[in-house]
């Protein structure tokens, strides 16, 4: 068996309509269509946030949230990769996802090969200014030069994206199927596909930018800034940005069929645990603020679509309501795989007997969010409970009455918060914080707006 891991920066649940969330606002026909022949997960969480600190989680089964914060691998580490080389795999990493390539990091670490491709994001890449697009169509009054820096190096790298098959995810996509095409051979393969499409800035390509509402004539406004978002735009101009995230995110389905009907044109199918997961969400002022943050710990942040497709749509067609953490997924592939004594030593624990059937779940609850900020979100299959630091009053929510997280319902049922918290140590819940923000000094390092 082979084994495929895709991974979609910045893709909420609730703008996956196999999900099923009211107020969704688009269709993704070719992630439906997998989730049909597959086993979904509705409560998947990452531990510690954001980019790095999950892709670390990810790589090696461990945890992340209380001692590993933006970093590269570390030596003592192990890695999927290197696990999956020791058992006979071929392993091929390809990704649009810069940060993975930077100079002071290493996850391309135990591939036999990768790819990066070029020009998301604020990828060091370009510097020539860009001739088909101009910075004020991108840009309001309100943004100072750190913004408009910003969003002018992504209309640098970006300048000569044109049609969909220009852009990062979808030349992501078609490596990823170059290489599977020159290397279908008997020996088993490991392919982690990384992609940032979903990550702001928003600019889909025109046949998807059809989400922003009809009457807006303002600026494109393809990276939102930090803050309240009434504090540099209007309702319009939010109406805006969430437009083009749906756009985005409907591209990106539109890749991923691109991406399956290959695999399935080669046989890779008949032979290939196929998972599809995001890192995390994307506030997109449900609350006030878009991007990531210590202090936005919702569903909208945390709760990913999860899909794992078994050879043949073994399994397929069950939704489970179980609770998943990303330490857990190493040694889940592992399990899956044949290799679970290689996993044996990781801190997450296998789905496999839940997906068997054999067991009804492998934890009690979840935990979220940053290295060095003292907020938390602690789950279980019904409630959601918000640490806040800093003096900011807790929040509860029944995520089955009230999916959207609007009624804290905290002072009526203080017990249900105790029980929660019950489940891990003290030392989980910070205080005071060491930090605040989102390790934003690490997100553009080695970057020319850094």
């Amino acid at each position: 068996m082979n084994l495929a891991v895709i991974m979609l920066d910045s893709l909420r649940q609730d703008h996956v309509s196999f999900y099923g969330w009211d107020g969704c606002p688009l269709q993704t026909p070719n992630l439906d269509a997998l989730a049909a022949e597959s086993v979904v997960f509705d409560n998947c969480y990452p531990e510690g946030l954001p980019t790095i600190p999950v892709r670390t989680e990810l790589y090696t089964g461990h945890h992340t949230l209380l001692h590993r914060p933006w970093k590269p691998l570390e030596p003592a580490d192990v890695t999927l990769a290197e696990l999956l080389r020791a058992e006979g795999f071929l392993g091929f990493l390809v990704a649009d996802t810069y940060h993975l390539f930077k100079p002071d990091m290493n996850f391309h670490r135990g591939f036999h090969g990768f790819r990066w491709v070029r020009g998301q994001e604020y990828d060091a890449y370009r510097t020539d200014p860009p001739r088909n697009r101009r910075l004020e169509d991108y840009v309001n009054e309100n943004y100072d030069d750190v913004w408009r820096g910003r969003v002018l190096q992504f209309l640098k790298n970006t300048d000569d994206w044109k049609r969909p098959e220009d852009f990062a995810c979808c030349r992501t996509v078609d490596a990823a199927l170059d290489w599977l095409r020159r290397n279908r051979s008997d020996r088993p393969k490991f392919l982690w596909l990384d992609t940032f499409q979903n990550h702001e800035p928003w600019m889909p390509p025109a046949d998807f930018d059809r989400f922003v509402p009809a009457d807006y004539d303002g600026p494109r406004i393809i990276l939102p800034m930090g803050g309240h978002a009434l504090d540099w735009g209007d309702e319009g101009v939010i109406e805006c940005v969430r437009g083009l995230y749906a756009g985005e995110v409907a591209y990106v389905d539109w890749c991923l069929g691109r991406l399956f009907d290959g695999m399935r044109a080669m046989g890779y199918l008949e032979d290939t645990l196929l998972c599809v997961l995001a890192d995390h969400g994307h506030p997109l002022a449900d609350r006030g603020k878009f991007l990531k943050g210590g202090d936005r710990m919702h569903s909208e942040l945390l709760k990913v679509p999860l899909v794992m497709r078994f050879p043949g749509g073994r399994y397929g067609g069950r939704r489970l309501d179980v609770l998943a953490q990303f330490p857990d997924l190493a040694p889940t592939w592992l399990d899956a795989l044949g290799c679970a004594a290689a996993g044996r030593d990781m801190a997450g624990r296998s789905l496999m007997p839940v997906i068997r059937g054999e067991a009804e779940e492998v934890r009690q609850a979840t935990i979220s969010g940053y290295y060095g900020v003292a907020d938390r979100a602690v789950r279980d299959r019904r409630y959601g409970y918000v640490v806040r630091g800093g003096g900011q009053p807790d929040e509860l929510y029944d995520l089955i009455a009230d999916p959207r997280e609007r009624d804290n319902i905290l002072p009526g049922r203080p017990e249900v918060a105790d029980e929660l918290v019950s489940h891990f140590a003290k030392s989980s819940f910070p205080s005071p914080p060491k930090s605040h923000g989102v390790q934003g000094d690490r997100e553009v390092q080695h970057t020319p707006v850094g």
